[in-house]
């Protein structure tokens, strides 16, 4: 039953999130994959390995619990942003892998800590204090959500797919017309709005 269990409630939001950030990449290029969407850079692969730091982080350093992944965003000349962008030399297999071992570290911090554990993020200044495990995965399951709201529009801008699971439908489901007349009429709403 739904809701009668804080913890494991609290980690299927997280699970759902991460799935729905993951198959994003999938079917797609190594081009694609990598390609920055946006004016700021934003790529799916970027937003996975972003993703697995999130996890390292806030899961793991977060309540002494380090693992043993080496932290190459973190490396001296790692470049600007590091961490929301894989390199030439790091592969799609081994970004989704990181990703996937980071989950698992976290998934064994939830399974070992009760929800009051009290953890210190490295990256706060000592005076703002602690958090608790409730805390954590409440942020980081936000985080991840939302990171898995920007790779839905990256793929849907990549090739129309869209949705939180594949076969959820959209452009790519055959019914290009009907979205086209749909963007259509918000178009031409948003004309008559600016019109006033």
């Amino acid at each position: 039953m739904v809701g009668t269990e804080p913890k494991s409630d609290l980690h299927h939001y997280l699970k759902d999130a991460r799935e729905a950030l993951l198959w994003k990449l999938d079917g797609l290029s190594e081009y694609d994959i990598r390609r920055p969407m946006t004016p700021t850079g934003t790529n799916l692969l970027g937003l996975v390995k972003h993703a697995a730091a999130a996890e390292l982080l806030w899961l793991g350093y977060t309540f002494g619990r380090p693992s043993d992944e080496p932290l190459t965003w973190l490396a001296e000349g790692a470049g600007p942003n590091a961490d929301m962008w894989a390199t030439a030399d790091e592969s799609r297999d081994e970004i989704v892998g990181l990703y996937h071992r980071a989950c698992a570290h976290s998934d064994a911090t939830i399974e070992a800590l009760a929800l009051d554990a009290a953890g210190q993020p490295p990256i706060w200044p000592d005076d703002r204090g602690t958090v608790t495990l409730h805390w954590a995965l409440v942020h980081l399951t936000a985080e991840t959500h939302r990171h898995a709201g920007h790779a839905d529009i990256v793929r849907e801008l990549i090739d129309g797919a869209v949705g939180k699971q594949p076969g959820d439908g959209g452009m790519a489901s055959g019914d290009q017309a009907w979205w086209e007349d749909y963007r259509s009429l918000l178009e031409r709403v948003a004309h008559e709005a600016g019109q006033s």
